[in-house]
């Protein structure tokens, strides 16, 4: 069973807290968004291998330890996904970087494929796939099937606010993938909202309806 990893270090908590207010402007959505995505970063990132080289200071010779070489992809579901790229491009700038496009049906509520670009090797890379909100767990779902339909092996989920449905759909489809959060909240609506959630993450974040 996949590992629920809910990172709640109270910058994140505080940051999310003011996401969360109604009067909260686009702006201030998409700076906050972008900088709980850089700290929970360190999280998603706390166990990437390392390995010893052997390095020269401007005092002396140093045995050091760097990250053994594994290459990262950065995946974004669309298009609420697309501001939680930079945060973690911050802490790992050579990071390649795919696009999933998925909306939901407004009938079915069910998801449906629009878009799939990947960066190359995408089967020899660790894969943080991001999207705000895990609701009903069917895109997440189907973006983590996709990629490993490509050959992705090393998949992980990165969220900023969970229902307890979508974890439990993604961890049933996707038992090998671990899921990072910031917050679990109650439940989902009879619109398949996250209750309380923070309302359409996409349309807070550019300022659509």
């Amino acid at each position: 069973m996949s590992k629920f990893h809910l990172i709640d270090h109270p910058l994140i908590q505080h940051k999310l807290t003011i996401m969360r207010k109604t009067n909260t402007s686009s702006k201030d959505f998409r700076q906050l968004l972008d900088e709980i995505s850089m700290l929970m970063g360190y999280e998603v990132t706390r166990d990437l291998p390392l390995e010893e080289v052997e390095i020269n200071t401007p005092v002396a010779r140093a045995r050091v330890k760097q990250i053994a070489g594994k290459k990262l992809a950065i995946i974004p579901i669309l298009r609420a996904g697309l501001g939680m790229v930079d945060g973690l491009l911050n802490l790992v700038p050579v990071a390649r970087v795919g696009h999933i496009g998925l909306y939901r049906d407004p009938e079915t509520h069910l998801p449906v494929e629009y878009y799939c670009k990947l960066p190359p090797n995408i089967h020899n890379r660790l894969a943080i796939v991001v999207d705000p909100m895990l609701a009903t767990g069917g895109s997440a779902s189907d973006a983590l099937r996709m990629l490993k339909e490509k050959g992705c092996t090393d998949l992980r989920l990165m969220c900023l606010v969970a229902a307890p449905e979508g974890v439990e759909k993604v961890q049933k489809d996707h038992p090998d993938v671990d899921i990072y959060c910031a917050a679990l909240d109650e439940c989902l609506n009879d619109h398949k909202y996250i209750v309380p959630g923070l309302g359409d993450a996409g349309d807070r974040l550019f300022g659509t309806k």
